[in-house]
């Protein structure tokens, strides 16, 4: 069977350029779909921070200098490119110095939309420029999201795109890339308002996502739960009309995982490696986290960990009344990694202060101690608003940590609620976003935990399951061809 030629776009790629999930999913997908032969290439803005990786970057001599004209301005670029790691997939990085300038990958200034648009418009001169006619244009999340019109608009007088079949992947519908009016003209788009959103031109505005939504030929998100919750005035973020409307067209598909950089029998940041067959090493992991935390306990004393944005999404609001009562009423610890808004800070400071020897607080993001966290945590604590995937709920599963969840995307497709009577489950569950619906939860983790044989099957049954990439990305193949053909 020929390989397809699929064009990638997205404002994060691993390990080049990542915030969080997106850049994990964008890399992990790609790899796996080069492995399996096909022509995959990468592109995304040469942001400043990726020279600093001492990468073998090299120029690419017929993307020198490039001129592309995006409404009433004229952008000149250049693309250098490597290999993603593990992989023979070509990356294309395109530097623009004028636009990607700052570390950050995501700013607050007046051209945010600009530097993003121009992403689309650079990504689609460079297939002109290799004579490359992509069959499958695969873009994520808002700030790729206009490249299906683009393609339409700016780039419909070019035969090269027209077989080229689009497709938008919506990791997180909380951000929807909305601007004001005069982005349309700015973007080159003031001739084509009959293709835009009626809503979004009465009401002078330009959302990204709403038009991604409307011009691709189909679209995925990262859960069937969250294809299903976004469809909804809770979970849709004012787009749940155009996602009905358009439902046939969404299909929800789970992240996988790169199980190289997140396996216990391997995981290079850990002193004691360990697998489902012998978990010595885990109570192992388990003596040196809290040792490595200042913490005494013994091995009956279970440890929660946490690694997490301190955001609202993450249902950090249901632990400023559960985690207080639970920790004063119960035996356990508590050691929890991450960073976000200081009212959540300051939250996980007062815990540590108020419980000290019980609660632990490491402000930040430190990647080995993630995942000793992960391997020498006993439960791992996310108890989501939302969730469209996660992750860490993956990475707990396969390290024999049974996680703490609430039951919505991807959480609710990738956990199992555990039950004593059937001898089921990989993880505990609970439904009500309310502080007792939290502590119910893990009341029934902490009471399970001083059963060790029970508890030995729970972790056993999550270890055991597969959220690699080899097997996540079949789904996205199978769409690929269908769509193509």
């Amino acid at each position: 069977m020929r390989p397809l030629a699929i064009c990638e776009v997205a404002a994060e790629v691993a390990p080049f350029a990542k915030t969080g999930g997106l850049g994990d999913a964008v890399a992990g997908l790609s790899r796996m779909l080069g492995a399996a032969g096909q022509d995959v290439r990468l592109f995304l803005p040469l942001y400043p921070a990726i020279w600093r990786q001492e990468r073998e970057l090299v120029p690419v001599e017929f993307l020198r200098d490039v001129p592309v004209w995006l409404g009433r301005r004229e952008v000149r670029f250049s693309a250098f490119t490597t290999k993603l790691p593990a992989s023979e997939v070509d990356v294309y990085l395109l530097h623009c110095p004028s636009l990607f300038h700052q570390d950050a990958i995501y700013a607050s200034g007046w051209d945010e939309h600009y530097r993003f648009g121009f992403l689309s418009v650079a990504a689609l001169t460079c297939c002109q420029r290799m004579g490359w006619a992509p069959e499958i244009l695969h873009v994520h999340d808002w700030h790729a999201a206009l490249t299906p019109l683009f393609a339409r608009t700016l780039f419909g007088w070019d035969r090269l795109f027209a077989a080229t079949r689009s497709v938008l992947t919506l990791h997180n519908l909380g951000h929807h890339g909305l601007f004001g009016g005069h982005t349309i003209g700015e973007l080159g788009l003031d001739g084509h308002l009959a293709l835009l959103p009626p809503e979004d031109v009465a009401a002078d505005r330009l959302s990204f996502l709403r038009n991604g939504i409307l011009h691709a030929d189909l679209l995925t998100t990262v859960s069937e739960t969250y294809a299903r919750e976004i469809q909804t005035p809770d979970g849709g973020f004012g787009l749940d009309d155009l996602l009905r409307a358009r439902a046939a067209s969404l299909v929800g598909i789970v992240n996988g995982v790169d199980y190289g950089d997140w396996d216990p029998r391997h995981d290079p940041h850990l002193p004691h490696p360990y697998d489902a067959a012998d978990l010595a090493g885990k109570r192992r992991m388990k003596r040196a986290l809290l040792e490595r935390v200042g913490m005494e306990a013994g091995e009956e004393t279970p440890v929660v960990g946490m690694v997490s944005r301190l955001v609202e999404q993450k249902g950090i609001d249901l632990c400023f009344e559960a985690l207080p009562e639970l920790l004063a009423r119960r035996d356990f610890r508590l050691v929890v990694l991450g960073s976000g808004e200081e009212r959540y800070e300051a939250l996980f400071h007062r815990l540590q202060a108020t419980f000290p020897g019980k609660a632990w607080f490491y402000r930040g993001y430190h990647e080995p101690l993630a995942h000793w966290i992960e391997a020498g945590a006993d439960l791992f604590l996310m108890p989501s608003r939302y969730e469209p995937c996660g992750l860490n709920q993956l990475y707990s599963l396969r390290y024999g940590t049974p996680p703490v969840v609430r039951r919505t995307g991807g959480l609710a497709d990738t956990v199992e609620p555990y039950s004593w009577e059937r001898g089921t489950g990989t993880g505990f569950v609970f439904s009500d976003y309310t502080p007792a619906g939290l502590v119910w939860a893990l009341d029934h983790a902490l009471t399970t935990f001083a059963h060790p044989e029970a508890w030995r099957g729970l972790q056993r049954r999550g270890m055991a399951l597969d959220f690699s990439w080899e097997r996540q990305g079949r789904p996205y193949l199978e769409l690929f061809r269908g769509l193509a053909a």
